[in-house]
């Protein structure tokens, strides 16, 4: 190797200019993928600032300086980065061939091929591909000496430079197009699975992680003990609306004080509570949902646990609760996998499905035949909305719902005026409120056969701007109450709050001035529909505070 290097009269250099220098092959090389990509959604949407296009490469040269330093010590240098450009090099040529995606199924397909098949992706091109941004780039660097600081201290230092600088360069490219990044991020999220090497190194520990430290989790039935309680007094079965929303925030509902006219509908209904402090479990659907329907609580809740239990679908299962899930959204993130669900397809409802989604009133569509039987027994009907699901909010409602102009037709937000997306997201907000309505006034049309009751809660907020920030998902301890904040509403027919002795008066007083989260959905929903298990806990029953019972013995 000496020999070879006197040969070639290969002068030593700092490993600081090694880091520099795969930082930049990283980015225009192996990355080009991500950056071609990038840039074709930025000529496609025609307006755009050109400061935040030049930026792009020097966020992956920065960003990559920072994952990279820790990884620059004398024997780990070499060996670790030639393993990275070898498998980048691949993984580069797979994407551009192919169109492949890296994430933990396309690495556990990948970990799964037989030699045979794997065998027969490899040709002339693609060997003269991995030989020069493969194998040439991983020898010179294995021949190319590096220097390294003498002491462990003043190594320490020069990687800590190493580090803060490019974080500093980083947060001030944030400050400037934070909102451009956000909103072609959220539009495009397969960016983040063609970034080399993140990607299939972040599907790797993915597939680890599944196979490995959770494969051996047991499946944990809940709630084999429910039952029903039969009521006295009044023999009408139960049939209970529950409607969970998606990304409406409390801050944009008129009925939760907002100044603007977004509860027109629901203003209207007599007897519907409005909840003023309610808070989510996450700042995004993979969380929040999984967590309302599960019996722990956000203090302690465990995202790997949820997948691998029943929730509260299959506790009223279990009780004999005729259950249903219909979903307008993006899935149920496993809570109704084993009751019965209708996933709403565009091709069944062209005319409430247009621009590749559908308008949530599509949920009303064959709903007297899901309730029709001969012999009305407990029912519950969960339904998913669509909501405010951003940032394509314009998409959300339909034309005569186009209340608050102008709105902005388009997904990069950050090329709306502040006005505009309030009065896209405001649209949102108003429509679903009239579907809220709509469900409501079909409810009373069941008063006949069953005692009703509904409850519509949203699953986390969105930010619109404000801080900066826009959309969701921020780590919870550091979201803003935009994110956290939801609206709830309650609505029941007489003879369900006659048949369950609950004081209207009361649970309208809890309404204003109690403090409530999904904590309290999972709990709430057995007490009313009167199913007895060890996993009701009374203290987050909404209604259980209410109960003529409750309330007698406290003022005694």
């Amino acid at each position: 190797m000496r020999r070879l290097r006197s040969f070639l009269h290969l002068s030593p250099i700092d490993y600081r200019f090694g880091l520099l220098t795969l930082a930049v092959y990283f980015t225009l090389v192996l990355n080009w993928k991500v950056l071609s990509h990038f840039y074709g959604i930025l000529q496609g949407l025609g307006d755009y600032d050109a400061g935040f296009a030049i930026s792009a490469p020097f966020v992956l040269i920065c960003a990559s300086l920072v994952v990279f330093t820790p990884f620059s010590w004398r024997y780990l240098f070499k060996p670790f980065f030639v393993f990275l450009i070898i498998t980048g090099a691949l993984a580069h040529y797979a994407m551009l061939k192919y169109g492949i995606v890296f994430d933990r199924g396309m690495i556990e397909n990948v970990v799964e091929t037989n030699q045979g098949e794997a065998l027969s992706y490899f040709n002339l091109q693609a060997g003269l591909w991995f030989a020069v941004t493969g194998l040439l780039p991983a020898a010179m660097l294995i021949l190319v000496p590096l220097k390294f600081p003498k002491t462990v201290l003043r190594g320490i230092g020069q990687r800590v430079v190493l580090m803060v600088v490019p974080l500093l360069v980083l947060g001030g490219i944030g400050s400037l197009y934070f909102k451009d990044y956000a909103s072609v991020g959220r539009n495009h999220k397969v960016l983040g699975k063609e970034l080399v090497p993140s990607n299939y190194i972040a599907g790797t520990i993915q597939l680890v992680k599944r196979r490995y430290l959770y494969a051996d989790m047991p499946f944990q039935t809940i709630g084999q003990d429910a039952r029903k309680v039969a009521q006295d007094g009044d023999d009408k079965p139960t049939l209970m609306f529950l409607v969970i929303g998606e990304t409406a925030r409390a801050q944009s509902v008129a009925a939760n004080g907002y100044g603007r006219p977004t509860s027109p509908f629901t203003s209207q209904i007599d007897g519907m509570l409005a909840f003023q402090d309610v808070s989510s479990c996450g700042t995004a659907t993979a969380v929040s949902v999984p967590c309302m329907f599960s019996p722990m609580d956000h203090a302690g809740y465990d995202g790997d646990v949820a997948r691998h239990s029943e929730g509260l679908m299959d506790v009223l299962a279990h009780a004999g609760v005729d259950v249903l899930w219909k979903e307008n959204d993006e899935g149920c993130k496993g809570v109704c996998d084993r009751v019965h669900h209708i996933d709403i397809s565009p091709d069944d409802f062209p005319e409430d499905c247009v621009l590749g989604t559908c308008f949530d009133a599509v949920m009303l569509r064959g709903l007297d035949d899901e309730v029709a039987s001969d012999e009305p027994h407990d029912q519950l009907i969960a339904f998913h909305l669509m909501g405010s699901h951003g940032p394509t909010y314009y998409k959300r409602y339909p034309d005569e719902h186009r209340a608050f102009v102008p709105d902005c037709p388009r997904s990069d937000i950050e090329n709306c005026s502040a006005e505009e997306l309030i009065n896209t997201y405001d649209n949102t907000i108003r429509y679903t409120d009239y579907v809220v309505a709509q469900l409501t006034e079909r409810l009373k049309a069941y008063q006949d056969d069953y005692n009703v009751v509904l409850l519509y809660v949203s699953d986390h907020g969105e930010s619109l701007g404000e801080g900066g920030l826009y959309l969701h998902g921020a780590p919870y301890m550091l979201a803003p109450s935009e994110q956290t904040k939801v609206p709830m509403m309650i609505w029941m027919s007489d003879g369900y709050a006659d048949a369950n002795r609950i004081e209207t008066d009361c649970l309208a007083a809890q309404a204003q001035t109690g403090r409530f989260s999904h904590d309290n959905l999972f709990s709430t929903v057995l007490g009313a529909m009167h199913v007895a298990t060890g996993l009701y806990r009374p203290e987050t029953d909404i209604f259980a505070a209410c109960r003529a019972p409750v309330i007698h013995a406290a003022r005694r």
